[in-house]
């Protein structure tokens, strides 16, 4: 169902609810009052009666009842205190209408006798009355619903329109043209609110598509090159190797390439699976993962020099535990102690502390060339690499992967760093 026929069915059945309800009260009020003023004309005629024809001497003295009779139906019997019935006069009573007959009793009290005077009759006038009061409430109630229906459709179209704008502008933004945004109006109800989040994620899909591409872009270079050298190594070698001597040294350029290949595509994958649903978060030792990190780097970099400092630990249960994936936190370790042992021939330093009571942190400080400003912006983005990196092995894939883990868990990724100065990367994770 519509929202604008869910809103014109629920404005309706509530105004509805309410016209019938007020109708009913008036009716019922009305309809007590009608009553009440019919009740005080039946005693006021009983009185009369009983004033007129006691007083006369006796209830069949000279005044003719009748000529007391002047409701219609009108019927009046006294009854002596004993219950004995003095008189008794009733006027005929209109076909179909006797069933609307009303009674009441009057004491009445003459000369030391009480006397009781009972009188029915039927408010033929105020019964008409509230028949035509009924028929206007009626009337009135269905004129004003399909009156409530039309303002609802009016009210319903003019509320929706900046919706039903916002649709038809959204239906025309395909991955063709991202760059086109909705319009945000006044920029202040709840519409434009709706609107500029829009707008919101417009931009971030844009961003993340522009991303995307860029990766693409790089992904495909970086895989087209080995490949187009080894099969020129390939080719070379099957057309002009002779030997056995050629024939090897060939095959070991072609190994380098596919080795290139294969870690190449295990960044690509590991960056990949940092991209899929959050894995489940364990209990984890953060010292366990730098220590594991830590003997990765010193097999790869054996000459190394690289100092690990540990803080001071809060008293705790569990020193350095946060919940986390211990495979993806070593490996965000061990990239940024990769990074910092590649571009660093002097010590490098690892510091492991608390920031605060609910915060760990890792600090990876290195005296390499550093990064300048301009590259700086860009170190996040898959397959990018800065102009110091020129001549060193990697594929830009690290730090897009070690933000994409720290951010998993919940942490902040910070890189500080200035030409010829070294780079410090900081870890700071939740506990």
């Amino acid at each position: 169902m519509l929202i604008r026929t869910k809103l014109i069915l629920r404005f309706t059945l509530l105004v509805a609810g309410l016209l019938v309800g007020f109708s009913a009260f008036v009716y019922y009020f009305q309809a007590a009052a009608r009553r009440q003023r019919f009740v005080h004309r039946m005693e006021a005629s009983a009185l009369l009666a009983a004033r007129v024809l006691i007083r006369s001497g006796h209830p069949a003295g000279p005044v003719h009842p009748r000529d007391l009779l002047m409701m219609t139906g009108e019927r009046i019997r006294i009854l002596s205190p004993a219950g004995q019935v003095l008189f008794a006069e009733a006027a005929a009573v209109p076909a179909g209408l006797a069933g609307q007959l009303e009674s009441t009793r009057v004491p009445y009290t003459a000369q030391g006798t009480r006397y009781q005077v009972e009188i029915a009759a039927i408010d033929r006038l105020g019964r008409s009355q509230l028949d035509t009061l009924r028929l206007i409430l009626v009337v009135g109630n269905v004129g004003a619903l399909l009156l409530i229906i039309g303002a609802g459709w009016f009210f319903a179209d003019e509320f929706l329109r900046p919706i039903a704008r916002v649709v038809e502008q959204v239906e025309q933004i395909t991955a063709s043209n991202l760059s086109q945004r909705v319009d945000e109006g006044n920029r202040r109800d709840e519409i434009a609110r709706l609107a500029i989040t829009f707008n919101q994620m417009l931009a971030g899909v844009e961003q993340a598509f522009e991303a995307q591409k860029s990766f693409l872009s790089h992904a495909s270079h970086e895989l087209r090159t080995p490949l187009a050298t080894l099969l020129g190594t390939l080719e070379t070698s099957l057309a002009y190797d002779d030997n056995l001597g050629d024939s090897k040294e060939s095959i070991e350029s072609g190994l380098e390439d596919v080795r290139h290949l294969i870690a190449l595509t295990n960044g690509l994958l590991t960056l990949a699976r940092a991209d899929a649903p959050s894995p489940r978060l364990l209990p984890v030792r953060l010292d366990e993962c730098l220590t594991q990190a830590l003997g990765y780097a010193q097999a790869k970099y054996p000459g190394r020099d690289v100092q690990l400092h540990v803080g001071p630990v809060p008293a705790a249960a569990e020193p350095f535990s946060l919940p986390g994936n211990a495979e993806l936190l070593t490996t965000a370790l061990f990239n940024l102690l990769d990074n910092a042992c590649k571009y660093s021939q002097a010590a490098v330093s690892v510091d492991l502390s608390y920031a605060d009571a609910h915060t760990l942190r890792v600090r990876v400080a290195d005296t390499g060339p550093g990064i300048a400003p301009a590259d700086q912006a860009r170190l996040f983005e898959p397959l990018f690499r800065a102009r110091s990196a020129a001549g060193r092995p990697g594929f830009g894939l690290g730090l897009p992967l070690t933000q994409k883990v720290v951010r998993l868990h919940g942490g902040q990724l910070e890189i500080e760093s200035a030409a010829g100065a070294g780079t410090t990367a900081t870890v700071r994770l939740p506990v």
